[in-house]
């Protein structure tokens, strides 16, 4: 660990904090509705939008209908990015005569975006064409993001409102997350990128001679001299905004965000990073202004920086040492690695700005890589895994993190009324059994997808075990991994498993699909059944959510959860790897 690489992490930091309350005051005015300085260009779309489609914004929905309505548009979206997929090869925009992308990888695929996952089975330059990642991904990028913002608007309205039956309505939230928030952001994002270096264009691939002829050898044992390399190009900064924004996490190249045509500078990787964590960061702002609480959405980012910062010390820490094997290998310093795992790392970005992008990428359900946490060290690569297993709340996806957390406050709020013995309070307003009960089917149906599913692949050797390239603890780490990622809607991988096979396809487009929509409606639930509730008066007795105390609680409350559930398998996997490691034995 150096200074250099400490003081760009807290410039980082610094940065999102002062960003946060403009951002999130934005945002209030916006699902308020009150003027802002789009309006003269925005307000007119929107009028256009609901008189086309017939809807009525004043209409107010209840939380049943709000989920319904939210469920008929992803399957909606979600079919029209499936047949493009199958078309792509009789469609427009398709310079390199991509064929139709095969059934399972198609579904996967039109799943994982819809669900803002944006996992990747495929190499996408070459099994994408540029009208499949425009009209069938990043569109849905945009959608997704918007959806997950109208969730946690609806939440916090659920919290804000007193004797109220309805939560707001989906289409209007939709609308406006889109044209006033994600929108103009891509807008200005996409120009910064292009100025940047990263590439924009609708080009036919170009191949270029090497300077060094590679020689290779193939599976059947003969030698082949490789003397050109394919250069792919595209439509990629227009992708590469709302990737970021939104959360998304679907690379244009296979190498993601490691490529220097997605993240061609060291400017370019601060200013993603910090769009990763633009609107999760906002979202506090507007959850405590909407509330009439401003301290309590303050303490709510408190407790998200607190785990943020725990995690990327961690992943700091064990890339900076470095393989403690490597140094008894050979006494000559080439082998010693001196400073630190650079292995699966851009040498551009280095270990610090990989250490750190690996923590904000999986804090948040984005998913994007500048390097490959496969490669990371076992505890290194432990801490993206154990991110996500918190359930994607340390910032999280694009509103998914605030509902999300806001699940964990039930819990923290329940948990402190059960030590002082009274009927627990969230802001005014009596958290039942039932509100209980919903927190815990929405925490708990999180694991029972991630664990299952790796509990089934590692039992069936042709169909998991197969797809591995390593055994022992970190093959399962990479099975873990996969379902971890899918479940949590993050889309990172460890990429030594193979997932583009018909049982991982499948397996993880439902991890994906029941891992968004099935525990959007306990938290919908939860949503309704606060906005129906009177005020109560506080009392000596009330906790307060403003205060570092809170912040604790919430903190701990997460923590345990999380290693309370995942922790026997993380010893199975990433412990036992580092403690093997460090014993000379690798896998």
């Amino acid at each position: 660990m150096t200074l250099n690489g400490w003081l760009q992490i807290a410039v980082f930091i610094a940065a999102i904090l002062l960003l946060a309350k403009p951002m999130g005051s934005y945002m209030t005015r916006v699902f308020d509705r009150r003027k802002t300085l789009l309006d003269p260009l925005l307000s007119p779309c929107e009028r256009l939008l609901y008189r086309v489609t017939g809807i009525n914004a004043e209409a107010e929905m209840r939380w049943t209908e709000y989920a319904l309505a939210m469920l008929v548009f992803s399957a909606a979206t979600l079919l029209l990015t499936y047949i493009v997929e199958r078309l792509q090869g009789r469609l427009p925009f398709n310079p390199q005569h991509l064929p139709g992308v095969e059934s399972a990888l198609a579904l996967n695929t039109a799943i994982s975006f819809t669900t803002n996952t944006n996992w990747q089975s495929y190499v996408p330059e070459s099994t994408m064409s540029y009208l499949t990642q425009m009209l069938g991904l990043a569109t849905h990028n945009f959608w997704s993001a918007a959806v997950g913002l109208a969730l946690a608007i609806a939440f916090v309205r659920g919290i804000a409102r007193r004797e109220s039956k309805t939560l707001g309505n989906f289409w209007v939230d939709l609308t406006r997350g889109t044209l006033w928030i994600l929108l103009p952001l891509s807008l200005v994002f996409a120009l910064v990128l292009v100025s940047q270096g990263v590439v924009q264009n609708f080009k036919s691939y170009d191949t270029v001679k090497l300077v060094e002829p590679q020689t290779v050898t193939g599976a059947d044992g003969k030698t082949s001299t490789i003397t050109t390399q394919t250069i792919a190009q595209g439509p990629v900064a227009s992708q590469e905004a709302i990737k970021m924004l939104g959360t998304n996490g679907g690379g244009f190249f296979n190498t993601n965000s490691a490529h220097p045509f997605e993240n061609p500078t060291a400017l370019s990787n601060l200013l993603q990073m910090l769009a990763i964590f633009l609107i999760p960061a906002g979202l506090t702002v507007t959850l405590g202004q909407m509330v009439g609480s401003p301290k309590h959405g303050w303490a709510v980012l408190a407790a998200m920086v607190v785990l943020w910062f725990a995690g990327t010390l961690t992943v700091y820490s064990a890339e900076s040492h470095g393989n403690p094997l490597l140094p008894h290998v050979d006494s000559r310093a080439s082998l010693t690695q001196s400073g630190g795992n650079m292995e699966g790392k851009e040498v551009r970005f280095g270990i610090a700005n990989s250490a750190l992008f690996a923590t904000v990428t999986t804090d948040a359900s984005c998913g994007a890589v500048n390097g490959m946490h496969d490669s990371f060290t076992p505890l290194g690569g432990m801490v993206p895994m154990i991110n996500i297993l918190l359930g994607e709340v340390v910032f999280g996806g694009v509103g998914a993190g605030l509902y999300g957390m806001l699940v964990f406050v039930v819990m923290a709020v329940f948990i402190a009324g059960l030590m002082v013995g009274r009927t627990p309070e969230y802001l005014g307003k009596k958290i039942e059994s039932f509100d209980v009960q919903m927190a815990m089917l929405y925490l708990l149906i999180f694991p029972l997808l991630i664990l299952g599913f790796s509990a089934v692949s590692v039992l069936l050797p042709k169909l998991g075990l197969s797809s591995l390239a390593n055994h022992g603890p970190h093959g399962l780490s990479e099975i873990l991994y996969a379902y971890t990622s899918a479940t949590g809607n993050n889309g990172s991988a460890f990429a030594g498993l193979n997932a583009n096979t018909p049982w991982f396809n499948y397996s993880i487009a439902i991890a994906m699909f029941f891992g968004r929509f099935i525990m959007i409606v306990p938290m919908l639930a939860i949503a309704g059944n606060l906005a129906g509730k009177k005020i109560v008066p506080a009392s000596a007795g009330t906790f307060p959510v403003t205060t570092p105390l809170f912040t604790i609680l919430l903190t701990g409350v997460i923590v345990i959860v999380g290693a309370l559930t995942f922790c026997p398998v993380l010893s199975l996997g990433p412990v036992l790897e580092d403690l093997l490691l460090r014993a000379g034995q690798t896998f």
